[in-house]
């Protein structure tokens, strides 16, 4: 038996032998990976590949050891995570051993050299060792390119692996570095040894006393003179090169007395491309180098930029860099500054670019301009005059929407540093120009003139950034809008929004400064609630002027200005503003308003006019933005009087209005019996109009929206109304409602219950709501009758469509089967939900969503078809996100999904079009090479 056995064991090794042989003796590479995929399987161990291998390895001849060596090579390539540790000590030291052999072996040594600085089993101080053999041993560059690629590929996996143990060689290594890239010229090679180089620098690897050799070693190949040759394979591009090469040039400030004499000598050089490359290299420098490294050559490189003129963009963004790194140098006396003396020159540099109808050269231009006048001192009153200038003829570019934006940005960056000059030079301008503006509304003037009126009027926004000129601003712009209300200018609801949105511009900017704000608050609201209570007097002929400011576009436009308004006043003032506007909503005291003669009383709440009750929203805004810790007089009536109008049929906007602001103010109020009697009287109301009858629209929105604010502070009613939300899914007249309020219930509003308007929310709400309330939808779905399951799935599909994705990709597994149906509903907000919910679950969870490609490839394709072009895009999207899975499971469906993206290539929408132009692209390399 034992004989048997021994003739058993033996028979496997003699194919090892047959296979080492045919490899070595008769120059086959077919062996190799025959060996190397028998070791993987378990067929053979490394040591018994090397057993075979003996007599080779020791062969007198050096082809043959070579052929041996490389054969283990590809082997070790193959399996190096199969070895253990002491196996990968005795293979170091064969091949440090053999570093020294005939110069055919080499090629072969260092791919098994790189297979085991593969290896996770390495021990420490081998990565050491061997770079030392391979320093001391190698002389690198007289090596073929491709194994010269092998010493970079080992140097690059060492540095990535064993970083502690290459640093305690202190600059030694990078002397070693330095040998092995002396001489260089791949661009293969450079793109891995300029990679290495910037990371010996980046990771803090001890350069010692050979920085300017390491200097030099790289330096020498700038400018790069690279053009690739054509179909070249390795696709390396010359742009490759020079951002490989300028990334290590601009990575330390200790490389400054070596470079930048070399960068002023190119940047005077009389070809164009050194002249480019060297002055972009310089502006990459400028956000590594400090004020000790540039001062002593900047009057060289002023002096060398002042000769260049044909390239203004790229000089410009070098200076752009050079100030913002001056910014942060210190000087005692102002005289030092270095840009003292350039500052004309400069200055005239700026005001070229920013005439020039480059739209590029305008924006670095623009910056430029942001950075110079953010310097202490330096421009002079003529330099800032002729800025403004220039801001306000590009404020009024609006057809090229990056430099007006940009404009407008500077203008209010530089006015907040030089308030003086602005009020002086800008803001007269942008007066006349409303003056202007305002004429022609009144004569009906042609679009052209209309899009400067709206460009003044956020100019005017965008400077409001120092209190005294916002005393300047605000002024103009209401008075624009008592204009409107006189009925001096031909008005429509856009002319209106555009103020509001100005309005609400310079409330924010306001925000940052407390004078300003208290300022813009006691001045812009009583100004607004003003205007609108006018509006909403009864007339025996109602103008269109007083129509507009109580349209819903409009109305919801002022709420804006006057939220942002509010939300960031001290307690001290918000409580003096609120004994004004609170009485002035339940009492009709408008004492407090401008030009407050009105033909009759204001009486929202009483037996006032739809146009008067429709201002409730303006209550909205205020009472819901103030600070928490603010008293609100007569609240007790006040809530009575927004609980009853809220459930009045006779203006949805009124009634909408008034629920949320009693939702505002519920969510606000501290525990306690005064909160839980108008809970009380909330819940009788919501009962009591959800019977039959004219009310139930408006008591449904009612519960909507106090659950809502129940849900945000936790409260412990938040579950029954919840539960009464989810009872009314299956209510003929409210189910499809009570689906779309679940996007309610998780979404952030913008008017009421938010952070900014101190609203209690907390932040694992969404979480929460989860946890309590999805299992009892997916039962409801489960229960309920046919027709009224999409109500089920509308309302799941809101929750999980909100909820963060790593608190649904554990719940997946049980809920995705919902999902896939509700992209079979009608519905195509359903539809849509549920593929934005999909889309980013196909790249977080491929493996769950594989187990369903089938239903999903055909869903989706059959939606990329839908009515809605929304749906559409969506769709196509999911489409795209799908080649995220793993491709074994894909392969299948590609030909059909091909034919398929097809039609949509052809859809009259252009964003339907192109999301399918990236989708069907994505299918068709689907299991292609590199893919």
């Amino acid at each position: 038996m034992a004989a048997a056995a021994a003739v058993e064991a033996a028979a496997p090794m003699g194919a090892l032998w047959g296979l080492v042989h045919d490899f070595v003796v008769g120059q086959q590479e077919g062996p190799a990976d025959q060996v190397a995929a028998d070791v993987k399987s378990g067929n053979y161990t490394v040591l018994q590949v090397v057993e075979a291998l003996g007599s080779s390895l020791e062969n007198p001849e050096p082809r043959t050891r070579a052929r041996g060596i490389q054969l283990l090579s590809q082997v070790l390539l193959h399996c190096h995570t199969l070895l253990l540790e002491k196996e990968v000590v005795h293979l170091i030291l064969f091949y440090e051993n053999r570093l020294k052999d005939h110069h055919l072996v080499i090629p072969s040594v260092l791919q098994g050299l790189k297979a085991l600085s593969l290896c996770v089993a390495l021990p420490p101080g081998l990565a050491v060792s061997v770079l030392k053999a391979i320093f001391q041993e190698v002389h690198v560059q007289s090596l073929p390119q491709v194994d010269r690629h092998t010493v970079y590929n080992i140097i690059t996996n060492f540095m990535r692996t064993r970083e502690e143990e290459l640093k305690s060689l202190g600059a030694d290594f990078t002397f070693g570095f330095i040998q092995v890239m002396d001489g260089e010229k791949d661009p293969r090679n450079l793109l891995v040894a300029f990679r290495i180089v910037h990371d010996l620098i980046s990771r803090d690897y001890s350069l010692g006393p050979f920085v300017e050799e390491l200097f030099e070693v790289t330096s020498c190949y700038f400018p790069i003179d690279f053009t690739p040759p054509p179909n070249d394979p390795h696709g390396i591009q010359r742009e490759d090169l020079i951002l490989s090469l300028r990334a290590v040039l601009a990575s330390t400030p200790r490389f400054a007395e070596f470079l930048l004499p070399l960068l002023i000598e190119k940047v005077d050089s009389e070809v164009l491309s050194a002249k480019l490359d060297s002055l972009q290299t310089l502006n990459a420098c400028c956000a590594v180098y400090g004020q000790k490294e540039l001062k002593d050559f900047l009057p060289s490189l002023w002096a060398s930029i002042r000769r260049e003129s044909s390239q203004r963009r790229t000089i410009l963004e070098m200076l752009l860099g050079f100030l913002k790194l001056q910014q942060k140098w210190s000087y005692e006396d102002k005289d030092q500054r270095p840009l003292n003396g350039f500052k004309d020159q400069l200055c005239s540099l700026v005001f070229m670019a920013l005439t020039d109808p480059s739209t590029q050269l305008q924006l670095v231009g623009i910056r430029t301009l942001t950075v110079l006048g953010a310097q202490p001192d330096l421009l002079s009153y003529e330099d800032l005059e002729l800025a403004v200038g220039h801001l306000y003829r590009l404020s009024f570019l609006k057809e090229d929407s990056q430099s007006w934006v940009a404009a407008l940005e500077a203008s209010g960056t530089l006015a907040a540093l030089y308030p003086v000059a602005f009020s002086s030079h800008l803001v007269p301008k942008l007066a006349e120009e409303l003056r202007v503006g305002e004429s022609n509304l009144t004569n009906g003037d042609e679009p052209t003139q209309c899009s400067r009126h709206l460009c003044c009027l956020q100019a005017l926004s965008a400077v409001s950034t120092h209190p005294s000129i916002v005393k300047e601003t605000l002024p103009l712009l209401l008075q624009h809008l008592w204009q409107v209300n006189r009925g001096n200018m031909v008005a429509q609801s856009s002319d209106v929004i555009a103020v509001c949105q100005s309005l609400r511009q310079m409330a924010e900017k306001c925000q940052q400064d407390p004078e300003s704000c208290w300022y813009f608050h006691q001045t812009a609201i009583p100004c607004l609630l003003a205007l609108a209570v006018q509006a909403s007097m009864p007339e025996k002929e109602p103008s269109v002027l007083r129509k507009v400011l109580l349209e819903d576009e409009v109305l919801a436009a002022m709420v804006s200005v006057i939220g942002t308004a509010t939300t960031h006043l001290s307690p001290e003032l918000a409580a003096q503003s609120v004994t004004h506007i609170v009485p002035l909503f339940l009492d009709g005291n408008v004492s407090f308003l401008p030009e407050n003669s009105f033909p009759s009383r204001f009486q929202p709440f009483q037996d006032g006019s739809s146009g008067q009750r429709r201002l409730i929203a303006l209550l909205m805004a205020f009472v819901c933005s103030l600070p928490r810790n603010v008293e609100i007089p007569q609240l007790n009536q006040l809530m009575r009087e927004l609980l009853e109008l809220s459930c009045c049929h006779s203006c949805p906007f009124s009634s909408t209005a008034a629920a949320k602001c009693f939702a505002g103010l519920l969510n606000k109020h501290p525990a306690g019996q005064q909160l839980d009697e108008f809970l009380q009287l909330a819940v009788d109301k919501v009962e009591a109009g959800l019977g039959s009858g004219p009310c139930r629209s408006q008591a449904f929105t009612l519960l909507l929206w106090v659950t809502k604010a129940l849900v945000l502070r936790y409260h412990p009613l938040s579950s029954c109304l919840t539960a009464r939300l989810m009872g009314l899914l299956s209510d003929p007249e409210l189910g499809p409602a009570a689906a779309d309020g679940f996007s309610l219930l998780m979404s952030d509003c913008t008017d009421v219950l938010t952070r900014a308007g101190h609203a209690e929310v907390r932040i694992m709400f969404r979480q929460r709501f989860f946890t309590d309330n999805v299992p009892a939808l997916v039962q409801g779905f489960h229960a309920a009758p046919q027709d009224v399951k999409p109500n089920y799935l509308k309302g799941l599909s809101h929750v999980l469509n909100r909820l963060p994705k790593p608190v649904l990709l554990p719940e997946l597994p049980t809920l995705l089967s919902l999902l896939l149906e509700a992209l079979s509903c009608p519905d195509c907000v359903v539809q849509l939900s549920t593929l934005s919910c999909l889309q980013p679950l196909l790249l977080e969870a491929p493996q769950v969503m594989s187990l369903h490609v089938d239903t999903l490839v055909t869903k989706f394709l059959n939606l990329s078809s839908s009515p809605s072009m929304a749906v559409r895009i969506a769709a196509l999207q999911c489409m795209h996100a799908l080649t995220r899975l793993p491709t074994p499971v894909l392969l299948p469906y590609k030909p059909q999904v091909i034919r398929a993206l097809a039609k949509p290539l052809d859809d009259k929408k252009r964003l339907v079009r192109k999301e399918a132009v990236s989708a069907r692209g994505e299918w068709f390399l689907l299991g292609s090479p590199g893919s």
